[in-house]
């Protein structure tokens, strides 16, 4: 019950291959007593809506299909691989509780269903979540039995709704232009974990380069004279430790390291660190997790690691894949995209549109490779929509603070949501966005529009920019912007909301490039678009990425993110083919990207 598998073609790339997945969904919380649910659960569409009034969640219907969880039934990798409208579906599978259990607390935990759940265990409800990207969970154990128990879930995800956060799941029955798929229902690992009565719900760490670590501990239930027991290892050996007393919540324990070994791309170092709640000699609850000390910031129009300068070269990554759409198919497929992305000289990627799995982060954490973290957005600004991603975004912030890779947040991206910021509520929503999101997190950069229509509130300012040669590009911006009030160029749209002012933060060229080639022996998909235009040869492709970056090089810009690390479906603006075969020379690209300082 720990792994789930699918046989792949044998013409998909291994680095993308479906193979078991028995990882810890969380790697930043993780508890021994876990039980991966992932695998092959009873499934069946609902197109009718009928399921509620017919007791489907009561066993009043058998299910005609399975499906291998957790890839979207629109996925082949689920054993289904329909990509046709189905707002309302359906899971079930059974599950049977470990003896060694016995006694304790059992959650049911989701890492992200999209859009809308309702659970049930034993035909008794559990809860409900609204939210694609963030993770929830529900205490089950009154709901359970002796021997073989039931879960099962019911996911409305309307697939023509604009004003949900949909990123970039076309509404369209079949995907076009920038938009793909859709991923709906179960995409993230499901599983059970055991607590006692008192346990951790979360935990935030902060660090400073000086070696102090500052953990913040959620309880629940917290008892008198319990006490949180926090030790930092490395490789490990225990470096430091730290207790506090934890009979309210949170709890804040402060802790320190000598001499501390720094995160970045080229040394990505990396401290495990053990919490226990104890009372008396009774553990309670014991979670390990890990951290890095880092620190973020601009200076002198530059983006500033550890205090120093950091010319940001990044990708655009939409984080699809062939068989699975949204889901990583594997831990390998993913430490494979980052070991290519690094092999050509990037440090990082903006993750385009989506909250990524946190094993992504895990890994990037790992391989020292930085993140720009987006929300998927909407299309539909309303009262409702406001709502609705106003607090997933804060669910999203909460669950991925600890990862040192995450260097930027950027919630909105080329106004989509808010359509219209000349009206001022529009406006106001988007600058609530950058203070609510430096509110819970202080420790990041924070774009307020990744690309245009800025205000003049954002730590970075982003420019979208697709100029076909590097001439056009230089032309269009070798101009001085060292000053607040500085003009900027037009490019369609543009870069400032009516009203306000460049406020002098750091020029970031935040989508560049988009060159569309497909190389000899990769059939052209149909409907194939690029932005400008396809390239017939390597040749040509790469002489207009090198006219790119030499006119970068010369230009103000403190980091660029390149259009785009893989082809997606009909979009083919990658370094890589959709099935992750690299078009060019990855040492051609490593040293174009040698130029940027």
């Amino acid at each position: 019950m720990k792994s789930i598998w699918l046989i792949v073609a044998a013409a998909v790339s291994p680095a993308a291959q479906v193979i078991p997945r028995p990882e810890h969904p969380q790697p930043q919380f993780q508890r021994e007593q876990w039980l991966n649910l992932n695998g092959t659960w009873e499934f069946e569409f609902d197109d009718g809506n009928v399921g509620l009034k017919e007791n489907w969640a009561g066993g009043g219907k058998k299910f005609s299909r399975t499906i291998t969880v957790p890839f979207c039934f629109e996925s082949p990798a689920s054993g289904i691989g329909d990509p046709s409208f189905h707002p309302w579906i359906w899971y079930r599978r059974t599950f049977t509780i470990p003896e060694t259990w016995r006694g304790k607390r059992i959650w049911l935990r989701f890492q992200a269903v999209d859009y809308r759940a309702w659970v049930w265990v034993n035909g008794r409800y559990a809860g409900f979540h609204e939210g694609g990207s963030a993770p929830f969970g529900f205490d089950v154990t009154e709901h359970l039995k002796p021997g073989t128990n039931i879960v099962t879930v019911r996911v409305e995800d309307p697939p023509t709704d604009r004003s949900i956060p949909r990123g970039k799941q076309y509404w369209e029955l079949k995907s076009r232009g920038i938009f793909y798929s859709r991923t709906s229902g179960i995409w993230q690992t499901v599983w059970l974990e055991a607590v006692g009565e008192t346990h951790l719900q979360k935990v935030r760490i902060t660090t400073e380069n000086d070696g102090v670590v500052r953990l913040e501990a959620f309880v629940a239930n917290p008892l008198p004279d319990a006490e949180l027991h926090v030790v930092i290892l490395r490789e490990g050996r225990a470096l430091s430790s730290a207790t506090a007393p934890a009979d309210a919540s949170p709890v804040l324990v402060v802790a320190g390291v000598a001499n501390p070994r720094l995160w970045s791309p080229s040394s990505p170092n990396l401290y495990d660190v053990n919490l226990e709640l104890r009372r008396g000699s009774a553990v309670l609850d014991r979670v390990s997790s890990y951290f890095g000390f880092r620190s973020v910031g601009v200076e002198n129009g530059r983006f500033v690691l550890n205090g120093r300068p950091l010319y940001l070269k990044f990708l655009l990554d939409q984080g699809y894949w062939p068989q699975s759409n949204l889901t990583p198919p594997s831990d390998e497929a993913i430490q494979y995209d980052i070991r290519v992305a690094k092999e050509m000289g990037f440090n990082g990627v903006r993750k385009h549109q989506k909250v990524e799995d946190a094993r992504f982060l895990y890994w990037a954490d790992r391989m020292g490779f930085l993140v720009s973290g987006e929300m998927p957005n909407a299309y539909v600004y309303h009262a409702g929509y406001v709502d609705r991603f106003t607090r997933e975004w804060m669910e999203v912030l909460e669950r991925d603070y600890n990862h040192p890779s995450i260097v930027i947040w950027a919630p909105i991206n080329e106004s989509w949501g808010v359509p219209n910021l000349r009206e001022f509520r529009q406006q106001q929503h988007l600058k609530a966005l950058y203070a609510l999101t430096k509110s819970l997190d202080p420790t990041r950069l924070v774009i307020d529009n990744e690309g245009w229509q800025h205000t003049d509130q954002t730590d970075l300012f982003a420019v979208h920019d697709y100029a076909r040669t590097g001439e056009l590009l230089y032309a269009r911006w070798n101009r001085d912007f060292s000053r607040p009030g500085a003009q900027l160029p037009f490019n369609g749209t543009p870069y400032l909301i009516p009203g306000f002012q460049y406020n002098g933060a750091p020029l970031y060229l935040s989508e560049f490039g988009g060159i569309a080639y497909v190389p000899p022996g990769h059939e052209v998909p149909k409907d194939a678009w690029g932005y400008a235009g396809i390239e017939k040869t390597v040749e040509s492709a790469l002489a207009r990425l090198r006219s790119l970056y030499e006119a970068i090089a010369k230009l103000p810009f403190a980091g660029i993110c390149y259009t785009q690390i893989t082809d997606v479906e009909q979009e083919i603006n990658g370094l890589l083919t959709y099935d992750r075969k690299l078009k060019f020379d990855a040492k051609a690209v490593r040293e174009l990207n040698e130029l940027l300082r």
